[in-house]
């Protein structure tokens, strides 16, 4: 039987955000938010800032903006919207109605590139942790908005499976078990390193910073550097031998 290749279309999204008085960082912060969506796996095909004094509590912005979207979707080809904000439970549902296209926001992709980028136990635990409590309060809009693409971006980790409120309060509940285990082990290795009297040095940064690329640099600790956000997310202890030994 011969064996075909399927090859997964990439997602085309558009940037919504809102600038809500001048010289605030509205046009920045949705720079940035073009960066997390590239990391993430989709093309940014467009986007669109408004002007208001306040964020729209129904539909984020304002209703001649949600018509301009809709032309620009069309024109543009694409598959889904990402807000630069976090989105209410109301403002998910009636931007997916009005535009009857996938919509994701800031959270929602963040949480996306830590489910991919998690490697450890402790981080995966945290990642769903944090996916399923954002999930819980969106459980309706949400569903119908990332089932239209039945995959893609926003839908790695618990987001690809049907959950109801019952059965995501269980794997919450048992998901803060584990990490209490894990955190419980963390501990020990702590103690462990303060009983050595060996000096313990933090490096400290925002994301894509360099910090991987320093600690490379200084212990030939070999963790992933890439020109990405958020491109690793684990923690990375490694002891570093000085020229006085």
């Amino acid at each position: 039987m011969p064996l075909y290749e399927v090859e997964q279309e990439t997602e085309r999204v558009i940037l919504v955000g809102v600038s809500q008085q001048d010289g605030d960082d509205a046009e920045d912060s949705v720079a940035e938010l073009a960066e997390l969506v590239e990391t993430a796996g989709a093309v940014v095909v467009g986007t669109l800032i408004q002007k208001r004094e306040n964020i729209h509590p129904g539909i984020y912005v304002g209703t001649g903006k949600v018509f301009e979207l809709e032309e620009l979707i069309e024109q543009t080809g694409a598959t889904g919207i990402v807000c630069d904000d976090e989105l209410s439970p109301a403002q998910l549902k009636n931007l997916e109605e009005a535009l009857k296209t996938k919509v994701m926001d800031r959270t929602l992709i963040i949480l996306d590139i830590f489910a991919a980028r998690a490697s450890t136990s402790e981080g995966k635990i945290q990642v769903e942790l944090a996916q399923l409590k954002y999930r819980l309060s969106r459980l309706s809009g949400l569903g119908r908005s990332l089932s239209r693409l039945g995959g893609g971006i926003g839908t790695r980790g618990p987001g690809e499976k049907k959950m109801d409120r019952r059965l995501i309060n269980s794997r919450v509940a048992q998901l803060n078990r584990e990490l209490k285990e894990v955190q419980r082990h963390r501990e020990v290795n702590r103690q462990q390193r303060k009983r050595s009297g060996i000096p313990v040095v933090a490096v400290v940064g925002y994301t894509n910073a360099g910090k991987s690329t320093l600690l490379n640099h200084l212990t030939n600790a070999e963790v992933l550097e890439e020109d990405k956000l958020f491109a690793t997310l684990d923690p990375t202890t490694r002891i570093l031998e000085l020229t006085n030994n």
